[in-house]
């Protein structure tokens, strides 16, 4: 049994968000009180307010072909793999130094035909050893969050991260470290085609939209991920990676409010999808 499984039959919803340190009584902070959204150059004004999210509300444009690019054939091609493929290259791959030190490359697990795309920043030294994204504490918190927005790990979610090698030290992903995985990271996001991306930490948020503000600036605005192949927009939001909310308490409040964004977004999504639910009828939770 998986550490969500455990976590839904074992934990009620008030204690999961108690886990999370929050009262089962926290409610979205008022509008007034939220961090002001200011227009970036060159991009539509952001939205922070949630329910103008649900109704359709616009979005801040990242620009095609945000996400670094890597030089040469080898972009070109990952960008023509399967999953199959994708996964040895990551696990052969050279393309920096990270490789010298890491017991394995960690590309990614959950669902392949998820709505819910999370991505964080790299492996720590749990998931460096048994080769999947989140499995330590900051994991364990993870799993907690899904659930506390009637989510599971591996079903309607997939979860991966900017660099699929461990950082020494478990630092920061540095910025050529994060363009060398930059195609495996695309090439994740086109097969996957989810309907929402939610991005952990600064480093992932760099790897997605690039540099394009703090976190704390960024955090309360939509983004819309435009694939450099073509394709619909795919609406994009900034929060704390797990990690960063183990040692700093306070801003698991904010972190709440992040994810009932994520949820009104996604039922927004939803409800201008031209296709059928791919959850329906797959025993899918299609209710944020």
């Amino acid at each position: 049994m998986s550490g969500g499984d455990r976590l839904r039959t074992s934990l009620t919803r008030p204690q999961m968000l108690r886990e999370m340190g929050l009262s089962p009584l926290w409610r979205l902070r008022p509008h007034a009180s939220r961090l002001p959204s200011q227009p970036l150059e060159g991009v539509a004004a952001a939205v922070s307010d949630a329910d103008h999210l649900a109704s359709g509300g616009p979005a801040v444009a990242v620009p095609p072909g945000t996400v670094p690019a890597a030089a040469g054939d080898r972009a070109g091609e990952i960008a023509g793999m399967g999953w199959d493929e994708l996964r040895r290259s990551v696990a052969d791959c050279r393309a920096c130094s990270l490789c010298q030190a890491r017991r394995q490359a960690v590309l990614g697990v959950g669902d392949l035909n998820a709505d819910w795309l999370f991505i964080g920043e790299g492996p720590g030294a749990e998931e460096d050893a048994r080769g999947e994204p989140f499995v330590g504490p900051a994991g364990k918190l993870l799993d907690a969050m899904l659930a506390a927005i009637d989510l599971q790990r591996g079903n309607d979610v997939y979860i991966a991260n900017a660099v699929k090698c461990r950082p020494p030290g478990n630092r920061t992903p540095e910025a050529a470290e994060i363009a060398a995985c930059a195609p495996y990271l695309r090439r994740q996001i086109a097969l996957l085609q989810p309907r929402l991306i939610v991005l952990l930490g600064r480093a992932a948020a760099h790897a997605v939209l690039g540099e394009v503000g703090s976190l704390a600036s960024m955090r309360g605005q939509s983004f819309q991920y435009r694939s450099p192949a073509g394709g619909e927009n795919i609406p994009v939001i900034v929060s704390y990676h797990p990690a960063y909310l183990l040692r700093t308490l306070t801003d698991k409040a904010r972190a709440w409010e992040d994810l009932c964004r994520a949820r009104a977004l996604m039922r927004a999504a939803r409800a201008t999808s031209a296709g059928p639910d791919p959850g329906v009828g797959q025993g899918v939770t299609t209710t944020p």
